[in-house]
């Protein structure tokens, strides 16, 4: 039995997964929200399956505060993203950063970190960021599916996340790709613009390119060429840290 204590109660998160494992998002979010709010956080990138949970949070609970990893690589079009989900849906995501800007980053270095050692720029600039910015907190909600990855498909929808020492909501876990865009579509919610240029996935510019005819895999555009497919965020490997 996994047991972690929020701020007003004990909670078994292996009973908890049972149960909600199945719900809908929105069930899973008001859960999160009556068991760890104001304790409760959520990381985004800004993809179209956190746009819609932003969407969500703004029925249920719009206080709740979200951050983004700012790591100074962003699209324009991404943090442009950020002042329309607060204009439409009244939530200012809050920009994390790393201790050091890009300048002083790539200056300690000899240049840039990601064309070298993608893993520790990763590290850096969203991993080591992500762990102070969950200090105090008892729960964060991503938006990761369990279609996009094989690391990903490993988690639950409740569950003990290791690496951050809080408990994980993955609400869209069971959707699918085509359960994401609906919802954008049918709620009219603000997405990023590089999705209709052929850019599923949208991490860091260095990093990220479009899909080319015949990439049937969202993420291909994330880190091509490279055996590296995840940031370090959702992976069960604590050893980034």
């Amino acid at each position: 039995m996994t047991t972690a204590v929020g701020e007003r109660v004990a909670v078994d998160l292996e009973e908890v997964n049972r149960q909600l494992d199945g719900a809908s998002p929105e069930e899973i979010l008001r859960w999160g929200v009556e068991t760890y709010y104001p304790r409760l956080t959520m990381a985004t990138a800004f993809g179209p399956e956190g746009c819609a949970i932003l969407h969500m949070l703004s029925r249920i609970e719009p206080r709740v505060r979200v951050f983004n990893l700012d790591t100074g690589y962003q699209f324009a079009e991404t943090l442009h993203l950020r002042d329309r989900i607060a204009d439409k849906l009244g939530i200012e995501v809050e920009l994390v950063r790393a201790d050091l800007s890009i300048p002083e980053y790539e200056a300690a270095n000899g240049g840039p970190v990601y064309a070298a050692d993608p893993d520790r720029c990763c590290r850096d600039r969203k991993i080591v960021p992500l762990r102070k910015a969950v200090e105090g907190y008892s729960a964060w909600i991503s938006s990761i599916r369990a279609d996009q990855s094989s690391h990903r498909a490993q988690a639950n929808v409740v569950g003990w996340d290791a690496k951050f020492n809080l408990v994980k909501l993955n609400p869209l876990l069971r959707w699918t790709h085509r359960d994401v865009w609906a919802y954008v579509v049918a709620n009219d919610v603000p997405y990023n613009p590089l999705h209709d240029h052929g850019y599923p996935s949208i991490g860091c510019w260095p990093c990220t390119r479009a899909v080319v005819p015949g990439e049937s895999d969202e993420r291909a555009g994330r880190w091509a060429g490279q055996a590296k497919t995840e940031c370090g965020l959702h992976s069960l490997d604590s050893s980034q840290l």
